[in-house]
């Protein structure tokens, strides 16, 4: 890869440099043709570095983000996929989660010194310092041959606060400098709003199944081109659903992940206990939860869209 970068730097070099020659033979560009010639310099420049930057891209190993609503089996399929061969999963990411403006002792994160200092920066800022660190934890990880899968903290951008806010997707920070594979899970609604409520972490309002339908709706239209895995799938079939994801990402599959994921923790873990992944009875549902799904709109509306039975009882 190093040779391919040094391609690549001669490459701008010489692009440079022809651009500044041209300049240097037409510097008193008085004539129609001369000063179309002048005016189109920059232009092909510009076309030039963004070129230069689509190959530098495509030259660069892939990243991979995994994204999941809270409560949904997320975590339980990202120690699965750090059970592959050679992968690393960095869990809960999101440089611009209001949540974590509750936490202001944070002497290893430079976002949030950031955040917590005396002039706070600009959202772009904080993004910037996000993106350097991420950048050396991927050199190492090109490094080491190891494959980087980064694990979104989806809660704190369409679950916190009374409105969705108006900023970008991880998605698209992580475009702006990587080659990036991506991949969707889901859960049965009506299952991950009840682990809501149960772990008291319904942080919107209205704090209805209408209000988080919609949100999840939102979500998925956010990243309406990446594949959706459904949890239900893995549950019933580990191995498949597994291989599956990982022919997504572009991972090497281990077969034997069933024997070692239990062995690896992630951050977020609230959910089912045990090392054995199988299907199992559904929770039964409150009387005002069922009440909530049979009127509720948007429930039946998300429920047609990933293709799960409207279930309105226990």
């Amino acid at each position: 890869m190093a040779g391919d970068d040094g391609d690549l730097s001669a490459f701008q070099s010489e692009v440079e440099g022809a651009l500044a020659l041209l300049r240097a033979r037409h510097p008193a560009a008085d004539g129609p043709a001369d000063r179309a010639l002048t005016a189109s310099l920059p232009s092909l420049l510009d076309q030039c570095r963004d070129l230069l930057a689509a190959s530098q891209a495509r030259s660069r190993p892939l990243l991979r983000s995994i994204h999941h609503m809270a409560c949904s089996g997320g975590t339980l399929i990202s120690r699965c996929l750090a059970a592959m061969p050679n992968v690393q999963v960095l869990s809960e990411v999101d440089p611009l989660s209001p949540l974590a403006s509750r936490h202001p002792f944070v002497p290893t994160d430079m976002v949030g010194l950031a955040r917590f200092s005396s002039r706070p920066p600009e959202r772009e800022v904080l993004i910037e310092i996000f993106m350097a660190g991420l950048e050396v934890v991927y050199r190492e990880a090109r490094r080491t041959g190891v494959g980087l899968v980064v694990r979104d903290h989806t809660h704190s951008q369409f679950c916190w606060g009374d409105t969705l806010p108006e900023r970008p997707l991880l998605n698209e920070m992580l475009e702006a400098r990587f080659p990036l594979a991506s991949v969707v899970t889901v859960r049965h609604p009506i299952e991950s709003f009840a682990s809501l409520r149960k772990n008291g972490w319904v942080h919107f309002r209205p704090d209805t199944l209408e209000a988080y339908c919609t949100r999840y709706l939102a979500f998925l239209d956010a990243y309406r081109t990446v594949p959706v895995v459904l949890y239900e799938d893995f549950v019933a079939e580990p191995e498949a659903t597994m291989a599956a994801i990982c022919r997504h990402l572009e991972l090497r599959y281990n077969p034997d992940f069933l024997d070692v994921f239990s062995a690896l923790y992630l951050s977020g873990d609230s959910g089912r206990g045990g090392d054995v992944i199988r299907p199992r009875t559904r929770r039964e549902i409150p009387p005002a939860l069922s009440q909530e799904a049979h009127e509720s709109a948007a429930y039946a509306v998300l429920c047609r869209r990933l293709g799960y039975e409207p279930v309105t009882r226990g």
